[in-house]
């Protein structure tokens, strides 16, 4: 169900204050996914779950069930979700406040009304676009440089997905900013779940929780996606990154998931620099720790430190998972000689 309702720029320009803010958090740079010296050596100790958990929740039974992750086919990227999810669909780019703002942008802004031209003109089908920061000065940062972006995006065809990675920090700030981005006019939400601000792992589980089940509640007919760490991460690399992630609570909060999996931040010597094995079985833990197989729209890695033949792998291993979309992150690093290879990801 589209968002699309109208924005006053007065409302937005209101914001909050964020007095006492410490450093950045500059999701543009490499994940905060850091392995501690000879964990990753531990890898291939630890096996890929192979049956769904019994414990977890129950997925409403209006759920399309996708095909078995261990289905090979040759067929498109496919539709699937309790809520129309078509927006997740197809070819994706992702684009942050240190891309298009003038607040965050290292040398300006990097991504201008024209850029969404040529986004269009690569084979974008939707645009991931985030609206602000914690320590933004306002709900929805700079509006009179973004909601022409998110026009422009329209006028062209493209789909819009809003996202915004909240801290825990302060849960009231973080919701006002998700709803604040829910209203402009996009197709659907999407949480990043990555900040580790929030040291104790319960109190930041508690928060998210509560964040996750009050988002889903004011917007019961919106595709909300979720953006977590890939479990290879957690449940292998570094376990003590995120212990006890709440995959069973959140599950049917959620409609889409969109892993980060980014091989480019691998060490060949632990396997999972190999694009096709890392994205598949981070979609096979993710779905175990689901109890379901929910619907996926895969991410792959930074995209100045992917080749041609990473996409490929990349676009196997979702296709026979029966993923609905896929793309790099983010537009700014996508060279233009890499965007062929990622037709392959057009619905």
């Amino acid at each position: 169900m589209p968002l699309r309702i109208a924005v006053f720029l007065a409302v937005l320009i209101a914001g909050v204050g964020l007095g006492g803010v410490r450093t950045a958090y500059d999701r543009s740079a490499s994940p905060v996914e850091t392995t501690p010296a000879g964990v990753e050596a531990e890898a291939a100790a630890v096996p890929v779950p192979t049956s769904i958990p019994t414990t977890t929740t129950t997925v409403p039974t209006t759920t399309t069930t996708l095909p078995p992750t261990t289905t090979t086919t040759t067929q498109p990227l496919a539709a699937a979700g309790t809520r129309n999810l078509s927006m997740y669909n197809g070819l994706g780019t992702w684009i942050d406040v240190y891309d298009w703002s003038l607040t965050f942008g290292k040398d300006g802004a990097l991504v201008e009304v024209e850029t969404i031209e040529e986004m269009a003109a690569a084979g974008v089908q939707t645009l991931y676009v985030q609206t602000a920061k914690w320590d933004s000065p306002t709900d929805v940062l700079e509006p009179e440089r973004l909601l022409p972006l998110i026009a422009r995006a329209r006028a062209l065809g493209l789909r819009v997905v809003a996202w915004y990675l909240p801290t825990f920090e302060d849960p009231q700030r973080d919701m006002a900013r998700l709803m604040a981005a829910s209203r402009l006019d996009v197709d659907a939400l999407a949480v990043d779940i990555e900040s580790l601000k929030v040291a104790d792992v319960a109190e930041r589980n508690r928060r998210l929780l509560e964040i996750s089940t009050n988002l889903r509640n004011e917007l019961p007919g919106v595709a909300l996606g979720a953006i977590p760490y890939p479990p290879v991460v957690t449940d292998v690399i570094n376990p003590r990154l995120w212990p006890d992630f709440p995959w069973a609570e959140l599950s049917p909060l959620y409609d889409i998931w969109l892993p980060m999996s980014y091989q480019s931040d691998r060490k060949a010597d632990s396997g999972y620099r190999d694009a096709y094995r890392y994205a598949a079985e981070n979609i096979d833990r993710m779905r175990a720790h689901l109890g379901w197989n929910a619907p996926v729209h895969g991410i792959g890695g930074i995209a100045d430190r992917t080749s041609s033949a990473d996409v490929a792998d990349l676009h196997r291993a979702l296709l026979e998972r029966g993923a609905i979309g896929g793309s790099l992150y983010d537009w700014r690093t996508t060279a233009p000689e890499l965007w062929p290879h990622l037709q392959v990801f057009r619905a």
